[in-house]
């Protein structure tokens, strides 16, 4: 049985535990990985958020920056200008929590001015030293995600001597940033990042041993959607991945994740229905 956990944000509680929370993505980019400039123009964005939330998302996860392996990053005044409008149209026409992407803290204020209720940060507070004080200030919950390097970086031979101890350690100094500037640490969201410095069976070995995450005693998020490890394992391109994200997520739901980060999200919240119901021992 999954530990229950209710954290309160700008925009209404969240209850995690006995239900699987699903994060639905929208990529306001020209170059992610798998929907690069498919919703960079604010409308079609605004209608994939909406639609998401039809499907079944409880939390609309949008950015725009890509973080894929090799990508560059962006200046913070061209990220505002993709995002804000969104999250502005996005959070007049629903109530579902809205998180913003970024690692940039400015990025973030102007996101959380506009109606974002959750700061979706890669870095886990580590690569902007003023986004744990804008997440205590706005007093939002914070996903803080496990990374080697950077997104130019991360994927050139990571090496671990222990993964699963370094996550860990990692994100307890995630935690102590965000409790030193001022933000509850039951406000705080934990991701291992899959596919962020990771190699194949790095990735293999998060989703079988996510369980040991449990020590931190927070939330659980685990992004697998579209990754490449999946591509690896089943040979095919990315727009061909949802059996195998549906496989990653039951794992991982089974294994004690709270949130799953998904670009499907109607598949996802109907398999998740169900390992919920196996977990729970109720229909």
């Amino acid at each position: 049985m999954r530990e229950t956990f209710s954290i309160q944000s700008p925009r209404g509680e969240l209850r995690l535990g006995r239900r699987t929370a699903i994060m639905g993505i929208v990529n306001v980019t020209p170059d992610s990985f798998s929907d690069g400039g498919l919703f960079l123009e604010k409308d079609r964005a605004v209608e994939h958020s909406l639609r998401l939330v039809e499907e079944g998302a409880d939390i609309i996860d949008i950015g725009g920056e890509s973080t894929r392996p090799g990508a560059e990053p962006l200046n913070e005044e061209e990220e505002i200008r993709r995002v804000v409008p969104v999250i502005e149209e996005v959070a007049k026409r629903t109530d579902v929590p809205i998180s913003v992407d970024t690692y940039k803290s400015q990025v973030a204020k102007a996101a959380l001015d506009a109606g974002a209720a959750i700061i979706n940060d890669i870095s886990g507070l580590h690569f902007d030293p003023q986004m744990a004080k804008v997440a205590a200030r706005y007093d939002a919950p914070v996903v803080i995600m496990h990374i080697k390097g950077t997104p130019k970086t991360m994927q050139q031979n990571p090496q671990y001597r222990d993964l699963m101890g370094e996550i860990i350690s990692y994100h307890k100094e995630g935690i102590k940033r965000a409790e030193d500037a001022g933000l509850d640490p039951q406000k705080v969201i934990i991701d291992p990042g899959i596919g962020f410095g990771k190699t194949l069976e790095h990735n293999l070995k998060i989703l079988r041993d996510l369980g040991e995450l449990k020590a931190l005693k927070r939330p659980i998020l685990i992004g697998p959607s579209r990754k490449n490890f999946i591509g690896a394992i089943l040979n095919v391109e990315v727009t061909k991945r949802l059996y195998g994200t549906l496989a990653s997520v039951a794992l991982a739901v089974a294994n004690g994740a709270h949130i799953v980060r998904v670009h499907d999200v109607k598949a996802t919240r109907e398999a998740v229905d169900v390992v919920d119901a196996i977990i729970n021992g109720e229909g």
